[in-house]
């Protein structure tokens, strides 16, 4: 609800909102410890259906929807719903597949899964407002931190007026949202050094809040239930289009990459995303 009120709260979001502005997205789920007494429902589940198919695609659509036409949870799954049937079906290349070191030592794990505890892909919404932006998801077990977090990263000024207005290492300005275990907002924009030279840094600007959430996730989602608020659930049509999205790759797909507990996954996780930079790693 966080990425909805500040999309649609602040209006000087929408002039840059579009593929005009903005050159990729990065959406990362990370969790820095393994399946545990999970293992039987990972083996038939894995990371694409239990996290990205769901979890991280309500994130993306929230950042991708068009404005609802009013303050309602009806108003909100109409402008999901539209992005999920614009998503373009993923295939082989556009997923690495994972599986930590251990894994399959794990209690009710196959001695010779090919369940993944990693997935990293990237995907496409074909509509007006989106075209060509790539899109990057990733999400996995036993790694470095555990957070949620989201980076939007801008194109550069169109003119390189100034001799490092254009990183030739590094992010040019980026909107960063971190979901958990607390909340912030980033912006990060060049300013300029002190003294004669046009010369400058990139610096976030930062707003946190480090309230501890009243209810816990599931303790809102039955609250919610109680009182008739579907906002925070899924409508039929939208779960469709979005099982649409991944069922190519459910079918068809490359080999589970091995990669180290602590690592941020396999190695091809980062040439995925290298034509567009690189994963920013939550801290």
């Amino acid at each position: 609800m966080n990425i909805l009120y500040f999309r649609f709260a602040n209006s000087f979001l929408e002039p840059v909102w579009n593929r005009n502005n903005i050159a990729s997205v990065q959406v990362t789920l990370a969790e820095n410890f393994g399946v545990g007494e999970r293992g039987k429902f990972y083996e038939d589940t894995g990371c694409l259906r239990d996290v990205v198919q769901n979890h991280l695609f309500q994130i993306v659509a929230l950042l991708a929807m068009e404005p609802p036409a009013y303050r309602g949870y009806g108003a909100i799954h109409n402008e999901k719903a539209k992005v999920f049937q614009a998503m373009r079906p993923l295939q082989a290349d556009d997923l690495v597949r994972g599986q930590y070191a251990g894994y399959r030592n794990e209690a009710h794990v196959d001695k010779h899964s090919e369940v993944e505890t990693f997935c990293a892909l990237r995907l496409f919404i074909d509509s007006w407002r989106w075209e060509g932006v790539p899109w990057y998801l990733r999400s996995g077990k036993m790694l470095p931190e555990t957070a949620a977090e989201v980076l939007v990263q801008l194109k550069p000024p169109p003119q390189k007026l100034f001799d490092d207005s254009t990183p030739a290492s590094g992010r040019a300005n980026y909107f960063r949202f971190r979901l958990s275990p607390h909340t912030a907002v980033a912006l990060a924009a060049r300013v300029k050094l002190a003294g004669k030279e046009f010369v400058g840094e990139q610096r976030e600007l930062f707003l946190c809040d480090e309230q501890s959430e009243i209810e816990s996730p599931y303790e809102r989602l039955l609250g919610d239930a109680m009182a008739g608020d579907g906002a925070l659930f899924s409508r039929e049509d939208s779960i469709e289009a979005a099982w649409a999205v991944v069922d190519p790759v459910l079918k068809f797909h490359k080999p589970v990459l091995p990669y180290k507990p602590g690592s941020w996954g396999p190695r091809e996780a980062d040439a995925l995303i290298a034509p567009d930079g690189n994963w920013f790693n939550p801290e």
